[in-house]
């Protein structure tokens, strides 16, 4: 039997178990301590990355020498797809936010699996997808919305990637510091902590140390997309 983790991943959650074995047999297990460095903007891409357990955190460089982070990923995700299928250089740095294990799996050893397994890439294709109608909503609410909407987008993408939701409300365990937040919302870590106290004073969210709740997801959802 394959390791549960594999299920967990979209791109592989309706493959056979006989095929699941196979895609364990031909990659392998690394860990990453905390604030390590997994993969460089512009370095030559030869892997695919699926998180077992842990957090990273995607971002690229300003014109001005900031990093802009573009999403954080968690349990079940995966990385490292563009450069492994158009053959050009990463498009992003990745950085473990927390310990971290990933599973690796080689460029060839990829491409053979789409080969052998059509229904890999129509669920890549998929997952693409998604990726690209979220980062579109994501470039609108920054370029036209205000200091609220800036951060409650990306709020609301942190509870799509991480969030746990239970009869209507959305239970993000551990929040990224005030700093990444800012870095996501093209904001200010002061901005972070004033928008999210006003949220807070309004009802929408509750705030416990590093956790965060919305308490409302759909009415939090309808009034800042």
């Amino acid at each position: 039997m394959p390791s549960d983790f594999l299920k967990y991943v979209p791109i592989f959650s309706e493959l056979s178990d006989e095929t699941l074995t196979r895609i364990e047999q031909i990659g392998f297990k690394k860990s990453y301590k905390k604030e390590s460095v997994i993969l460089m903007e512009d370095e030559v891409g030869s892997a695919l990355f699926l998180i077992i357990k842990g957090k990273v955190k995607v971002a690229r460089r300003s014109s001005d020498g900031r990093e802009v982070i573009l999403t954080t990923l968690s349990d079940g995700n995966f990385f490292g797809e563009m450069a492994l299928l158009d053959g050009l250089t990463r498009s992003a740095t990745v950085t473990a936010m927390d310990n971290s294990e990933l599973f690796i799996i080689q460029r060839n050893d990829f491409i053979n699996l789409l080969l052998e397994h059509p229904e890999i890439s129509i669920a890549l294709l998929e997952e693409l997808t998604q990726r690209l109608r979220n980062a579109d909503m994501k470039i609108k609410a920054l370029s036209l919305k205000d200091a609220e909407g800036k951060v409650a987008t990306v709020i609301l993408q942190i509870a799509d990637d991480i969030g746990k939701i239970k009869q209507g409300i959305v239970e993000i365990e551990k929040l990224p510091l005030q700093h990444d937040l800012a870095n996501m919302a093209g904001t200010s870590r002061e901005t972070i902590s004033r928008t999210l106290h006003t949220f807070a004073k309004k009802g929408l969210i509750e705030l416990e140390g590093a956790k965060l709740r919305i308490l409302d997801y759909e009415k939090f959802r309808e009034t800042y997309s």
